[in-house]
């Protein structure tokens, strides 16, 4: 499936040593952008997989949680559809995030315990506003990624995923070129998506730590 990319990815590296940069960047400066991370096969396998999806099946994001959880056009536009297991895409990818949990419990001690991830879809001019992925000690969610699943992106589609510091400084301008992975601590790090002139496609993750409590199970989606 090479022919997804008019320019050649750069050669992915050893898993182990992918995830020990993950762990490094993560530990040094809190987030990480890799041009490349996953295997080209499986990159493509997941996008195919994706653009094959009926419409129906991506649904208007929301903002907050269970009762709290509600559309907010101006927050944002996204359209997303959760990623299970049954594709065998889809499987592959949820498995090479298990081993990423895994291997950054060893490295970190974070004490990850599970993963959720969706599809997300910004149609042209859709965005999504400066937030969190979680707020200190009110969450779950300790690590942020997202994957990207655009061939033949170019500087002028736009589109950038703009992180910021804990004084609101922006500190990376991120394009969503095709396999391009990044992952940051989820409660340090302000971000936003810009509108972009053409669709847009991701992957977007948390790894989350266990706050069950009792027979409460948290968090549900």
């Amino acid at each position: 499936m090479a022919y997804l990319n008019a320019l050649p990815l750069p050669q992915v590296l050893d898993t182990t040593e992918v995830f020990d940069q993950i762990a490094q960047g993560l530990e040094t400066n809190g987030y990480i952008v890799l041009p490349v991370a996953l295997p080209a096969n499986l990159t493509d396998a997941l996008y195919l997989h994706m653009k094959s999806l009926e419409d129906e099946k991506f649904k208007r994001a929301g903002i907050g949680r269970d009762n709290q959880h509600h559309v907010n056009d101006f927050v944002r536009t996204d359209e997303i559809c959760w990623l299970t297991g049954e594709h065998s895409s889809a499987k592959a990818y949820l498995d090479w995030m298990e081993n990423l949990r895994l291997g950054l419990n060893r490295r970190l001690f974070l004490g990850l315990f599970d993963y959720e991830c969706h599809f997300a879809h910004y149609t042209t001019g859709a965005f999504y506003k400066k937030h969190l992925d979680a707020f200190k000690g009110n969450t779950n969610r300790v690590v942020t990624t997202v994957f990207y699943l655009n061939p033949n992106w170019m500087v002028e589609d736009g589109g950038e995923l703009v992180m910021y510091s804990e004084v609101d400084e922006p500190i990376e301008r991120v394009l969503p070129h095709y396999g391009k992975l990044v992952v940051f601590l989820s409660d340090r790090f302000p971000h936003e998506v810009l509108p972009a002139g053409r669709d847009r496609y991701s992957v977007a993750g948390w790894f989350r730590v266990n706050n069950s409590i009792g027979f409460t199970v948290d968090p549900p989606r």
